[in-house]
């Protein structure tokens, strides 16, 4: 048995710079990095072009690609370290079990680096699309420059990250849209990866992440 709620769902916005981190609705949660941020693409190459709509349209539903991953002790207790978590549950077999967790659990914002960590090049399909499909989809929106900032972070889960699963996640952009910002042209670009277990099928945690593209 585990001792949280059915379904929990952490949020973790950064937005234009701001970082906004409301608490987390779920028990033993511990707090995680809020994004990457920008980019690193120079603000000098911005341009007031605004994205047709039919780009935009023909964005959504586009697949970001399928990964497995596997869940490991150690990079889970390095960044339960680097979160600044004081539980025991990421670092001790014991304390985990004693909390009612069949393994060690991951910190409630692990899945953002999960890919980083635990995805290993023999265990890709051999048909992965080359380059990555993200690359794809941002090319026509940043054709003409601009930021990509990092805009919000959602991880909804349906039962904890556990050390020691494979998880396999299938990613879609679910939403494209625009607004304007002080002149600006803001494209926003929302993706959802659906983790789910290898051996059951069944889903483990669903990833919603905000890219918006300042032009």
């Amino acid at each position: 048995m585990v001792p949280v709620p059915r379904l929990c769902r952490v949020v973790v916005t950064r937005y234009l710079g701001r970082r906004h981190r409301p608490p987390a609705r779920c028990a033993s949660a511990a707090g995680g990095p809020g994004g990457t941020g920008r980019s690193g693409i120079e603000e000098d190459a911005v341009s007031d072009e605004v994205v047709g709509e039919d780009v935009l349209k023909g964005i959504i539903g586009t697949s970001t690609g399928t990964s497995k991953v596997v869940v490991e002790r150690g990079p889970v207790e390095h960044f339960a370290s680097a979160v600044r978590s004081t539980s025991p549950i990421y670092h001790d077999p014991a304390a985990a079990a004693a909390a009612g967790f069949d393994s060690i659990p991951t910190p409630p914002t692990w899945p953002a680096v999960m890919e980083f960590s635990g995805k290993f090049a023999e265990m890709q399909s051999r048909d992965a699309p080359s380059p990555h499909p993200m690359s794809t989809v941002l090319r026509p929106l940043l054709a003409a420059g601009g930021l990509l900032l990092h805009g919000e972070q959602e991880f909804i889960y349906h039962r904890p990250v556990l050390v020691g699963d494979v998880l396999v996640g299938e990613g879609t952009i679910v939403d494209a849209y625009q607004k304007e910002s002080k002149g600006k042209a803001m494209t926003f670009l929302v993706s959802e990866t659906n983790w789910k277990d290898e051996k059951t099928g069944e889903p483990v945690a669903t990833v919603r992440n905000n890219l918006i593209v300042r032009a």
